[in-house]
């Protein structure tokens, strides 16, 4: 059970989220902005309503987390969306860090393996206030070829390995961001694809996500 009353408490608590997660390091105002912007507590049962902005996860059901604010914020960060922005997202879970890079006016084509999460989001209102946010159920390490190229791709799931056809459908210059590491931790790669179809790779801190898990799951 959801509800989608967004009060002043709501709000306080919000900026109370913003605070914390800009004392961690977060910089980017944008990504500040959005997460200021998007009601946290309405993807999320109406049990969690009094803790929704406690900066953590919490579990969703299919063994998937919402990701907690500051892990949203730090992958936001790093993929540096720019308005108009195509992205592709491998792993939708609740919605929330799609619905954050939309409020960034990022084109989001976010890809989805769990079957039950897939058909509870297509019936969720709040994203259907995002027209440029695209819902596709799928294998997250076969990407959407028929949509590529795209300038970004962020990955919120643990992948033991880059995967290549992610890689293959940036664009020369685009980013990808992915969580790479078996076991508990994971380490924050950002790649940027060369003009010649190879990829640099940036090392950034270590984080704890849901395993990456191949193939679709009815």
């Amino acid at each position: 059970m959801r509800t989608f009353e967004d009060s002043y408490r709501h709000k306080g608590l919000r900026r109370q989220l913003v605070d914390i997660i800009r004392k961690k390091g977060i910089t980017d105002e944008r990504v500040l902005e959005a997460i200021l912007h998007t009601p946290r507590h309405f993807f999320m049962d109406s049990a969690f309503d009094k803790i929704a902005y406690e900066d953590r996860a919490f579990p969703i059901g299919e063994g998937q987390t919402i990701s907690q604010p500051y892990t949203v914020a730090y992958q936001s960060q790093l993929l540096e969306v720019k308005p108009f922005d195509k992205v592709l997202e491998i792993g939708t879970g609740s919605v929330y860090q799609a619905c954050v890079l939309a409020e960034m006016k990022a084109q989001v084509y976010t890809i989805e393996r769990q079957k039950k999460l897939f058909d509870s989001n297509k019936q969720f209102p709040y994203p259907k206030k995002y027209p440029a946010l695209k819902f596709f159920y799928g294998d997250g390490y076969e990407g959407l070829p028929t949509f590529a190229p795209f300038d970004k791709v962020i990955v919120t799931a643990a992948a033991p390995f880059i995967p290549p056809k992610l890689v293959e459908q940036l664009k020369p210059g685009g980013l990808m961001v992915i969580p790479v590491g078996e076991g508990q931790v994971q380490r924050m790669l950002r790649l940027t694809r060369q003009a010649d179809g190879s990829a640099t790779t940036e090392l950034f801190d270590n984080f704890s996500f849901v395993p990456m898990v191949e193939g679709k799951n009815n």
